[in-house]
């Protein structure tokens, strides 16, 4: 019996008053009862047995482990008993969380010569622009970023003729329409060289828009407490939508990344970290190699690309294999993430066993796709850890190894597929069936 036959019968007692209020009461136990024994059903619990476990987290890696996850989360790593629905013999297989691209438009842009596919961009874009409400969680994209590992991901919008690009949005890549986990979880500038004008109004007016709302609070928070002692002090009015982006970046509740790339350009943006309290992200930072100490120092995270080694401008003429090893060594938090559109970030892990080929270690590696992503944008994944939720990457081998295939997969606990469009494209002209052949010779 569904909750309207119920609603219908209780409806049929109020005017027929046949049925009993004991028999309506029954009626209501009886599918509550059912209504928490689905839902315990769901609950399923999956052991994940006999794992080399690259926890990222301060259990190092455990070998022949055992990892239990029930509802979307990781509840017991090694537990004393085993009690699942469902246990999964991993055979000493490499188990780690799910990696974690991030600075790109997946979602956004479909095919990048298609216009009408862009919606990672806009003319009007400024501050407040929230690109997650374009988010497409069914481009075939997604399907193909998780070949790679990938259950997870920061994107970024190009933003438009404002001085601020936008927020950033984390989702899931599970597919559904409820993949999105947090919006506007970060704010985007973008500084340097411009083919126009000079870098320095840039930095200028990015000052200034700190400087001007740091004055407004101030004066904002002597008029409250006036009001406060006398009454009839005129209301106090209301920041403006986008004032209120900066004050969430002036109180640190949002992190401020900022792309830039010449070392004067870093220099200058670690001063604004100090002036104002902000929590920076530097993004490309090919100089930043130049000051890792400095950036150290100050505690910011770097975000960047493992394999620029060649400069793209007068701004970064200092790009190396070796950079991201460098920083980290520096004590610098990174985290990985290539430049370009969204249509290879299958390929991330690639791009770590570069990095690990210039140096970086391999646990090192493995956190810039994983926690060091999570603890930036303030994400409770990256980690095998209990709590943590149940994003998880089964592999064949060693995943920064070209050969290396995804076995496995959950997000949010759930076992999701690595098909993709492209596998069902070479399935149908690789394979004898009715529909017709593309091509013919």
């Amino acid at each position: 019996m569904k909750f309207k036959q119920l609603a219908q019968l209780v409806e049929l007692a109020q005017l027929t008053k046949v049925v009993s209020f004991n028999t309506v009461t029954l009626a209501v136990t009886i599918i509550l009862s059912l209504t928490c024994l689905t839902h315990a059903v769901q609950a399923k619990t999956i052991a994940i047995t006999n794992a080399t476990v690259y926890t990222v987290a301060s259990q190092g890696i455990l070998s022949q482990a055992t990892v239990i996850i029930e509802n979307d989360i990781i509840t017991a790593i090694n537990p004393e008993q085993v009690n699942a629905d469902e246990t999964i013999d991993a055979n000493g297989r490499i188990l780690t969380p799910g990696l974690i691209g991030s600075m790109n438009v997946l979602g956004l842009v479909e095919v990048a010569a298609v216009a009408k596919t862009l919606d990672g961009s806009d003319k009007k874009a400024g501050i407040s622009f929230d690109a997650s409400l374009a988010f497409n969680p069914k481009s075939t994209l997604i399907a193909y970023s998780r070949k790679g590992g990938i259950t997870s991901n920061i994107v970024a919008p190009g933003g438009g003729e404002d001085l601020f690009a936008g927020q950033t949005f984390a989702v899931n890549l599970s597919g559904n329409f409820s993949s999105i986990i947090a919006k506007k979880n970060a704010v985007l500038v973008y500084l340097g060289a411009k083919s126009k004008g000079s870098r320095a109004q840039r930095l200028q007016a990015l000052d200034h828009s700190f400087a001007d709302l740091q004055k407004k609070l101030n004066k904002k928070a002597s008029k409250e407490v006036k009001q406060t002692a006398n009454k009839d002090e005129n209301p106090v009015k209301e920041l403006k939508r986008d004032e209120k982006v900066i004050k969430a970046l002036l109180s640190g509740e949002k992190p401020l990344l900022a792309y830039a790339d010449r070392a004067t350009d870093l220099l200058a943006l670690l001063a604004l970290k100090q002036k104002y309290s902000l929590d920076l992200v530097l993004v490309s930072a090919s100089d930043a190699v130049l000051i890792a100490d400095e950036i150290a120092a100050a505690d910011v995270p770097v975000i960047m690309s493992a394999i620029d080694n060649l400069p793209s401008s007068f701004d970064s003429l200092h790009g190396d294999l070796s950079n991201m090893s460098v920083l980290v060594n520096a004590g610098v938090k990174v985290i990985l993430a290539p430049k370009g559109d969204s249509h290879n970030i299958n390929q991330l892990r690639f791009d770590a066993g570069i990095a690990v080929a210039n140096g970086l270690a391999k646990t090192e590696a493995l956190s810039t796709l994983t926690a060091n992503v999570a603890d930036v944008f303030k994400l409770n994944s990256g980690r095998i850890a209990v709590g943590k939720n149940a994003d998880l990457v089964l592999w064949s081998a060693d995943p920064f190894e070209l050969s290396t295939k995804v076995d496995l997969m959950w997000i949010s606990g759930k076992q999701v597929s690595t098909q993709s469009r492209q596998d069902a494209l070479r399935n149908r002209y690789t394979s004898q069936g009715d529909m017709p052949k593309a091509y013919s010779k």
